[in-house]
């Protein structure tokens, strides 16, 4: 099974990895909290202090077009936190 894995960038994620030490991530739905670890211990080198996950639920969309209404919904994903030991941090600029 392979375990997908994705920064989350936005002003939330930002405030938390500033003030906290907490990292958010998209992860695979079939990943649990040992494999999410292993795995950001593996990729960035760093200690994981915890990891708490959420289920993001998707959202309803519709919109109008010449054909009428069309209605549709996004697709569920899954969250990770990851909150590292102190004095840890991980640099997703770094390689641009």
């Amino acid at each position: 099974m392979e375990i997908s894995i994705t920064p989350v960038l936005t002003e939330k994620a930002t405030k938390l990895s500033d003030k906290l030490g907490r990292y958010t991530f998209r992860v695979s739905p079939e990943a649990n909290k040992y494999q999410i670890k292993s795995l950001v211990e593996f990729l960035y080198g760093v200690k994981v202090k915890n990891v708490n996950t959420a289920i993001v639920r998707g959202k309803n969309k519709s919109r109008w077009t010449k054909s009428g209404l069309l209605k549709g919904k996004t697709n569920s994903w899954k969250k990770a936190y990851i909150t590292l030991a102190p004095g840890e941090s991980i640099d997703f600029y770094s390689n641009i």
